[in-house]
């Protein structure tokens, strides 16, 4: 410690007090003590109305002072949830193995209180610095009225969440050292939209793959079946390696496209063997929406609802397909901005325009309800139950009637989709066979991969391919598409409205280059080509 802070030693735990934020100086050993004087009493006792900043301050000083001795109780009764507290705190030391913690408090800001951990974890006779910086909030205790901190995990680290624990020791499985398909090591340091990937792989494989395990520190999360997060390496293990699919230019590229856009996520996929390129997601709550999340398509979804009327011979690319402003089927739907296209236009016109009413015009004539769901599961492998090496999320197509159908035709509805979905929809369509996306190889466990019922019909892929050549050269893709290197490409683009949501929809986009399929999906990103558009280019011309 510098001259600037004083403090005191109890129990082993060390808080230090710099008076600078306005705190005393608590007692030093020997000293029988403390600092907290009449302000620092009355600012503890019941109250109404807001928490002022000086109550505030009296309560984080008294438990962070608790915390420091080692109190558990004592800190934890100046919690809104002791019990959860007094757990907390106490397995910090015999579960986290905190050995010794300076706790330096800063300004406070309000209610709010900032305050800086620097600590060291003792485990089997090896001792590593632990240091972070966490923050708590006080509030006015609901049946005392008392200045009480806002009990919440991260007041122990910042990174814990609900229901989840700091945890140090022998993790159950081995470190692994991910690669990608060329032998480059993959590494959340380097491309952190793999940091759950990785530690997925490793909660997955690390035992298969014959590593042994070290000491960490870690985050215990909440559901048993979500793998720990690594903080702090105590003592190094035996990693194993772990060949991947992923392509490290591929996901570096991608990377780097969602880290301009909040909310995005992109998925690439090789529609040749179905293996994943790339993986990335850019979002607050570090949910891996590219393979798990589960929202409606939009116009992605045109390319199964076009490959299901050629497969049956209501439409063809070069043939009329009528599209009119608006049509009727269970309530009314339109075109965006209620655009309408001239008599004897082509289906390949209306696919790549991204007429809504050409396809919706349909339904009467397939009148098979669950023609959709069908083609979906049966040539494109949605709902197959993919086990791609890691948690995934399925795409859904449930059938539907009425309204609901039409909705599902253009991708609404029911529907639900994620970029890995809609990038395996894409690489299918590229070769008319579906290959089952793969970010590992299944014989490393064994697994069983999904296989569709029936390959699509030649002359269906070959309009469909098509058609997506089109809409990335004069469609509603070709701004997006533009920059994308090469003659071989095409794309659909596809916009949701989530809950009515008509000014703020998410924004999707799929399109191919070469061996390359991607998709990408933007939360309230607009159209298809505004947002996920340019993400799913930069992706493309990677690979």
């Amino acid at each position: 410690m510098n001259g600037a802070a004083k403090g005191a030693i109890i129990g082993g735990v060390f808080l230090a007090m710099v008076g600078g934020a306005g705190y005393g100086v608590y007692a030093l050993v020997g000293e029988a003590g403390g600092d907290g004087g009449e302000d620092g009493v009355s600012a503890l006792s019941a109250g109404s109305g807001p928490v002022e900043e000086k109550e505030a301050v009296a309560a984080a000083k008294a438990f962070l002072a608790a915390w420091a001795a080692g109190d558990e109780r004592g800190a934890a009764d100046l919690t809104n949830n002791p019990a959860a507290a007094q757990t907390a705190i106490g397995e910090y030391r015999t579960k986290a193995y905190v050995s010794r913690a300076v706790i330096t408090p800063g300004p406070p800001s309000g209610t709010t209180v900032p305050f800086k951990v620097e600590a060291e974890i003792t485990y089997e006779g090896t001792t590593k610095p632990f240091a972070y910086d966490s923050r708590l909030t006080v509030v006015r205790g609901l049946t005392t009225g008392k200045p009480l901190v806002d009990w919440q995990p991260a007041v122990i680290h910042p990174q814990l969440q609900k229901d989840e624990k700091l945890r140090a020791g022998a993790p159950a499985s081995p470190p692994v050292k991910a690669v990608d398909r060329n032998g480059a090591e993959l590494t959340a340091e380097k491309y952190p939209s793999l940091r759950q990937v990785l530690d997925e792989l490793r909660q997955s494989y690390g035992s298969k793959a014959g590593g042994r395990a070290g000491a960490e520190v870690w985050i215990e999360p909440a559901a048993k079946d979500t793998p720990g997060r690594s903080l702090l390496t105590l003592v190094e293990g035996e990693p194993s390696t772990l060949k991947t699919y992923l392509d490290a230019t591929v996901q570096a590229a991608a990377e780097q496209a969602v880290a301009k856009f909040p909310e995005a996520s992109v998925v690439a996929v090789q529609p040749s063997t179905g293996h994943i390129l790339a993986v990335a997601n850019n979002r607050k709550d570090g949910f891996n929406a590219a393979m798990r999340g589960n929202r409606a398509p939009g116009s992605t979804m045109k390319i199964v609802t076009a490959a299901m009327l050629m497969d049956r011979g209501l439409v063809a690319a070069d043939k009329p397909a009528e599209c009119p402003k608006t049509v009727t089927w269970g309530r009314e739907f339109h075109n965006l901005k209620n655009f309408d296209l001239p008599p004897g236009t082509s289906f390949a016109t209306s696919f790549a325009r991204s007429c809504n009413t050409a396809f919706i015009k349909q339904i009467k004539p397939v009148d098979d309800d669950s023609a959709l769901p069908k083609e979906a599961t049966e040539v494109f492998g949605i709902g197959l139950d993919w086990k791609t090496g890691i948690k995934s999320t399925d795409g859904k197509v449930p059938a539907a009637t009425g309204a609901s159908a039409a909705a599902a035709y253009i991708g609404q509805g029911r529907i639900t989709m994620n970029p890995l979905n809609v990038a395996s929809i894409t690489a299918t369509a590229r070769t008319g066979v579906f290959r089952q996306p793969l970010l590992v190889s299944p014989e490393l466990d064994g697994r069983t991969v999904a296989t569709a019922q029936r390959r699509m019909k030649s002359s269906v892929q070959q309009q469909l391919v098509s058609m997506m050549r089109l809409t990335a050269a004069s469609g509603t893709a070709r701004e997006a598409m533009a920059p994308v290197r090469g003659a071989d490409k095409g794309a659909k683009t596809g916009s949701a409205e989530v809950g009515g949501a008509e000014d703020s929809p998410d924004s999707w986009f799929t399109g191919f280059s070469g061996d390359v399929a991607a998709a990408a999906m933007v939360e309230g990103g607009g159209h298809g080509g505004e947002a996920a558009g340019p993400i799913v280019a930069a992706v493309l011309n990677a690979g």
